[in-house]
């Protein structure tokens, strides 16, 4: 199961090389990850956040359930356990996992301070 996420570009003047944040995962995203993983997640199944070549602008993000791969890191931020491939976290690298379900309806964000720019889907990155 793939879970929808959007990506939107930010400056959080963080200068990530003076931090060991490598992914957040903000408190709404994880309340969300934890229900789906309880739902939805096979036994001993994470959550993996990765990159994979389409969209508009090159690149997408996805997330979804799986046991992990062989030459995955594992993370972790908030509670929230997850694996990622080595180029998905050199693309990823400082972002922010967040979840808003307003009336808006935009559900997963991954704000991405990498991202050079950004399709009007809201899907993908250059």
């Amino acid at each position: 199961m793939k879970i929808a996420c959007r990506v939107t570009s930010v400056d959080n003047g963080w200068g990530w090389s003076n931090y060991l944040i490598v992914i957040q995962i903000t408190d709404s995203a994880k309340v969300e990850l934890q229900r789906l993983q309880s739902t939805q997640a096979e036994a001993g199944q994470f959550l993996r956040i990765f990159v994979e070549p389409g969209g508009c602008s090159g690149f997408e993000y996805g997330m979804s359930f799986d046991a992990g791969k062989e030459g995955d890191e594992k993370l972790e931020d908030n509670g929230i356990t997850f694996h990622m491939d080595a180029t998905s976290l050199d693309y990823l690298r400082g972002s922010v996992v967040d979840f808003d379900d307003g009336l808006g309806g935009k559900g997963f964000e991954i704000r991405n301070p990498n991202a050079s720019s950004t399709c009007g889907c809201g899907r993908s990155f250059n």
